[in-house]
Protein backbone atom coordinates (compact mmCIF):
# COMPACT_ATOMS: atom_id res chain seq x y z
CA UNK A 1 0.00 0.00 0.00
CA UNK A 2 1.20 3.33 -0.96
CA UNK A 3 -0.38 7.04 -0.21
CA UNK A 4 -1.25 9.03 -3.58
CA UNK A 5 0.67 11.69 -2.39
CA UNK A 6 3.75 9.21 -3.07
CA UNK A 7 3.15 8.51 -6.36
CA UNK A 8 5.92 8.31 -9.04
CA UNK A 9 5.92 7.93 -13.10
CA UNK A 10 6.58 3.99 -13.92
CA UNK A 11 4.93 3.11 -10.66
CA UNK A 12 2.52 0.24 -11.17
CA UNK A 13 -0.58 0.04 -9.48
CA UNK A 14 -3.35 -2.95 -8.44
CA UNK A 15 -6.47 -1.41 -8.98
CA UNK A 16 -9.31 -4.04 -9.15
CA UNK A 17 -7.38 -6.87 -9.89
CA UNK A 18 -6.06 -5.12 -12.80
CA UNK A 19 -2.52 -3.79 -13.17
CA UNK A 20 -2.56 -0.06 -14.22
CA UNK A 21 0.86 1.86 -14.70
CA UNK A 22 1.37 5.67 -13.78
CA UNK A 23 2.39 7.48 -16.81
CA UNK A 24 1.76 11.14 -15.22
CA UNK A 25 0.45 12.64 -11.99
CA UNK A 26 -0.24 16.04 -10.75
CA UNK A 27 -1.32 17.18 -7.46
CA UNK A 28 -4.20 19.86 -7.64
CA UNK A 29 -5.46 22.28 -4.70
CA UNK A 30 -8.74 23.73 -6.03
CA UNK A 31 -10.13 26.89 -4.56
CA UNK A 32 -12.31 24.91 -1.97
CA UNK A 33 -12.74 21.19 -0.67
CA UNK A 34 -9.80 18.62 -0.59
CA UNK A 35 -6.97 18.37 -2.56
CA UNK A 36 -6.79 15.61 -5.11
CA UNK A 37 -4.40 13.42 -7.50
CA UNK A 38 -5.25 13.57 -10.93
CA UNK A 39 -3.46 10.17 -12.93
CA UNK A 40 -2.89 9.22 -16.73
CA UNK A 41 -3.02 5.38 -16.01
CA UNK A 42 -1.73 2.91 -18.76
CA UNK A 43 -3.24 -0.50 -18.39
CA UNK A 44 -0.23 -2.95 -18.59
CA UNK A 45 -1.42 -5.59 -21.04
CA UNK A 46 -3.54 -3.97 -23.17
CA UNK A 47 -2.17 -0.48 -23.17
CA UNK A 48 -5.39 1.58 -22.60
CA UNK A 49 -4.73 5.16 -21.33
CA UNK A 50 -7.19 6.97 -18.93
CA UNK A 51 -7.83 9.64 -16.02
CA UNK A 52 -8.02 8.77 -12.77
CA UNK A 53 -8.45 11.08 -10.11
CA UNK A 54 -8.06 10.25 -6.16
CA UNK A 55 -8.88 11.92 -2.98
CA UNK A 56 -5.34 13.35 -1.60
CA UNK A 57 -3.54 11.23 0.74
CA UNK A 58 -5.66 7.95 -0.42
CA UNK A 59 -4.35 4.44 0.01
CA UNK A 60 -3.65 2.14 -3.10
CA UNK A 61 -2.21 -1.10 -3.60
CA UNK A 62 0.72 -1.18 -5.30
CA UNK A 63 1.95 -4.32 -7.25
CA UNK A 64 5.42 -5.76 -7.50
CA UNK A 65 7.02 -5.85 -10.98
CA UNK A 66 10.04 -7.42 -11.44
CA UNK A 67 12.10 -6.11 -14.76
CA UNK A 68 14.76 -8.56 -15.77
CA UNK A 69 17.46 -8.20 -18.70
CA UNK A 70 16.76 -11.15 -20.65
CA UNK A 71 18.55 -12.10 -24.01
CA UNK A 72 16.53 -12.46 -26.52
CA UNK A 73 17.33 -16.17 -28.25
CA UNK A 74 14.96 -17.19 -31.51
CA UNK A 75 11.58 -17.55 -32.62
CA UNK A 76 9.97 -21.13 -32.35
CA UNK A 77 6.97 -20.52 -34.35
CA UNK A 78 4.87 -20.73 -31.10
CA UNK A 79 6.46 -17.75 -29.29
CA UNK A 80 9.75 -15.59 -28.54
CA UNK A 81 12.08 -17.58 -26.30
CA UNK A 82 14.34 -15.39 -23.95
CA UNK A 83 16.97 -16.62 -21.61
CA UNK A 84 17.75 -14.46 -17.96
CA UNK A 85 21.15 -13.07 -18.25
CA UNK A 86 21.89 -13.91 -14.73
CA UNK A 87 20.17 -17.66 -14.05
CA UNK A 88 20.44 -18.74 -17.64
CA UNK A 89 16.48 -20.03 -17.04
CA UNK A 90 14.95 -19.94 -20.75
CA UNK A 91 11.33 -18.49 -20.75
CA UNK A 92 9.25 -18.29 -23.95
CA UNK A 93 6.89 -15.84 -24.46
CA UNK A 94 3.71 -15.23 -26.74
CA UNK A 95 3.24 -12.81 -29.54
CA UNK A 96 0.47 -11.22 -27.78
CA UNK A 97 2.50 -10.06 -24.98
CA UNK A 98 5.70 -9.24 -27.28
CA UNK A 99 3.45 -6.81 -29.37
CA UNK A 100 5.57 -4.43 -31.72
CA UNK A 101 8.52 -5.00 -30.13
CA UNK A 102 8.88 -8.10 -32.78
CA UNK A 103 9.68 -5.63 -35.62
CA UNK A 104 13.02 -4.67 -33.85
CA UNK A 105 14.06 -7.82 -32.29
CA UNK A 106 17.04 -9.52 -33.89
CA UNK A 107 18.96 -13.25 -31.93
CA UNK A 108 20.96 -12.21 -29.25
CA UNK A 109 19.70 -8.81 -28.18
CA UNK A 110 19.09 -7.48 -24.55
CA UNK A 111 15.39 -6.35 -23.69
CA UNK A 112 13.78 -5.66 -20.09
CA UNK A 113 11.46 -8.55 -19.85
CA UNK A 114 8.68 -6.93 -16.83
CA UNK A 115 7.72 -9.83 -14.64
CA UNK A 116 4.47 -9.99 -11.75
CA UNK A 117 4.15 -13.13 -10.01
CA UNK A 118 6.15 -15.02 -12.79
CA UNK A 119 4.12 -13.70 -15.75
CA UNK A 120 5.73 -11.99 -18.27
CA UNK A 121 3.67 -8.58 -18.58
CA UNK A 122 5.90 -6.89 -21.83
CA UNK A 123 9.31 -6.12 -22.80
CA UNK A 124 11.17 -3.14 -22.69
CA UNK A 125 13.50 -2.56 -25.61
CA UNK A 126 16.45 0.44 -26.35
CA UNK A 127 15.61 3.60 -27.48
CA UNK A 128 17.13 2.69 -31.05
CA UNK A 129 18.06 -0.37 -32.55
CA UNK A 130 20.37 -1.09 -35.67
CA UNK A 131 19.25 -2.69 -38.56
CA UNK A 132 20.06 -3.52 -41.66
CA UNK A 133 18.19 -2.68 -44.93
CA UNK A 134 17.24 -5.59 -47.01
CA UNK A 135 15.90 -4.16 -49.64
CA UNK A 136 14.55 -0.55 -51.17
CA UNK A 137 14.73 0.75 -54.39
CA UNK A 138 17.47 3.03 -55.70
CA UNK A 139 16.70 6.64 -54.72
CA UNK A 140 15.90 9.04 -57.73
CA UNK A 141 17.05 12.31 -56.99
CA UNK A 142 14.55 15.11 -58.88
CA UNK A 143 13.03 18.39 -58.74
CA UNK A 144 12.33 18.86 -54.64
CA UNK A 145 12.72 21.10 -52.48
CA UNK A 146 12.77 19.06 -49.17
CA UNK A 147 14.60 16.37 -48.81
CA UNK A 148 12.38 13.08 -50.05
CA UNK A 149 11.81 9.62 -48.38
CA UNK A 150 11.34 6.03 -50.04
CA UNK A 151 10.01 2.38 -48.22
CA UNK A 152 12.81 -0.11 -47.23
CA UNK A 153 12.17 -3.16 -46.01
CA UNK A 154 14.65 -3.79 -42.89
CA UNK A 155 16.33 -7.51 -41.63
CA UNK A 156 13.20 -8.10 -39.23
CA UNK A 157 10.60 -7.20 -41.85
CA UNK A 158 9.68 -4.09 -40.69
CA UNK A 159 9.28 -1.25 -43.50
CA UNK A 160 10.27 2.08 -42.86
CA UNK A 161 10.98 5.43 -44.40
CA UNK A 162 13.91 6.06 -45.10
CA UNK A 163 16.08 9.14 -47.21
CA UNK A 164 17.04 8.38 -51.24
CA UNK A 165 20.79 8.53 -50.29
CA UNK A 166 19.89 4.88 -48.19
CA UNK A 167 20.94 1.20 -50.55
CA UNK A 168 20.52 -2.11 -49.83
CA UNK A 169 23.08 -3.14 -47.47
CA UNK A 170 23.41 -0.55 -45.59
CA UNK A 171 22.81 -0.36 -41.51
CA UNK A 172 20.57 2.39 -40.48
CA UNK A 173 19.13 3.60 -36.19
CA UNK A 174 15.65 3.03 -36.05
CA UNK A 175 13.87 4.63 -33.20
CA UNK A 176 11.62 1.82 -31.05
CA UNK A 177 8.94 3.89 -29.98
CA UNK A 178 7.50 4.68 -33.40
CA UNK A 179 9.46 2.78 -36.00
CA UNK A 180 11.05 6.00 -37.33
CA UNK A 181 14.71 6.20 -39.42
CA UNK A 182 16.99 8.12 -36.72
CA UNK A 183 20.39 7.62 -39.10
CA UNK A 184 23.14 5.97 -40.91
CA UNK A 185 25.36 3.48 -38.57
Amino acid sequence: MVSTNDLKNGMVLDLDGQLWSVVWFQHHKPGKGNSVVRTKLKHVLTGKVVDKTFNSDTKVETASVDRREMQYLYNDGEGYVFMDNETYDQLTLTAETVGDAKNYLLENQTAIVALHEGNPLYIELPASVELEVTFTEPGLQGDRSTGGTKPATVETGLQIQVPLFISTGEKVKVDTRDGSYLGRV
